[in-house]
């Protein structure tokens, strides 16, 4: 593997950015929250609103935190608290890593960008992705009770595409350098806006309407497996280069399975 040499006339570079929930955690951040604060039923609160199409996909819990009875108790502190009893994904300290050290000509510039509140996310990655880097639902607090008094910023949905469409400005980076990796229904938007100005795409989920629209799927529990299709398919590295480069990491590569999963249903005619 030969690392980037800075002042490259020909490096290329490209706009990274990342979901955070289920994409670089096992967990979901409001799940965390509710089970800190005693609060039940979270799912079937989400499920709801989902249903209701009240809020946009991803930003329920900031909906809950201003409007749900069972929610105004939260303070700052137990947003951060649930970010520490967040779980993250295997090796995750390695992929921001990467990402600042860039490979041959190319360089990557790495953020988050989520619909969980930006202290959750901040608290979970403290010390691997820096907190300027970090874009999720920002709220504000009433300066005496400590109480979320509104949602400055939600994150989810078209919020995404307005953060991301910010972050290509601010560094100058064309759409089509950009790849997004997530994981679910609230980064459906973000998702097919990329594609539709040439960026590339991971979903690493299961999630059948994500993988219809994700250019690449990976389905890992370690955080660095999202490099394998941008190798592939952006640097255009064999197999043998990028076992070479986990390797470099002290990883070694025990499966890789390259499959295609056709999900076939048949309703009966007479």
């Amino acid at each position: 593997m030969r690392l980037m040499t800075n002042g490259l006339s020909n490096t290329k570079v490209y706009l990274v950015a990342s979901d955070f929930d289920q994409t670089l955690s096992f967990n979901d951040s409001g799940r965390v929250l509710s089970q800190i604060m005693g609060i039940s039923g979270f799912d079937e609160k989400v499920a709801g609103l989902a249903k209701a199409n009240l809020v946009q996909q991803g930003a329920e819990l900031a909906y809950l935190l201003r409007h749900d009875p069972e929610f105004r108790g939260v303070r700052r502190e137990h947003l951060i608290e649930a970010g520490k009893h967040v779980r993250l994904k295997n090796n995750i300290d390695l992929l921001p890593e990467f990402f600042e050290r860039g490979v041959e000509n190319y360089k990557f510039r790495f953020y988050v960008i989520s619909a969980s509140p930006q202290d959750v996310v901040q608290s979970a990655l403290e010390g691997i992705v820096p907190p300027d880097h970090i874009f999720g639902t920002s709220v504000e607090y009433e300066a005496t009770s400590g109480e979320i008094s509104s949602v400055k910023r939600a994150s989810a949905g078209y919020g995404k595409i307005a953060v991301l469409q910010e972050l290509e400005t601010k560094l100058q980076i064309t759409p089509d350098h950009t790849i997004y990796m997530g994981d679910g229904s609230s980064d459906l938007f973000v998702m097919l806006h990329v594609n539709s100005r040439e960026g590339y795409t991971i979903a690493v989920s299961e999630a059948k309407f994500l993988g219809r629209i994700a250019k690449r799927t990976v389905l890992s529990d370690s955080a660095l497996s999202v490099l394998i299709p941008i190798l592939e398919d952006i640097l255009h590295w064999n197999s043998t280069q990028i076992r070479d480069l986990f390797e470099s990491y002290g990883l070694a590569l025990q499966e890789w399975d390259k499959t295609r999963t056709d999900w076939v249903a048949f309703q009966q005619s007479r």
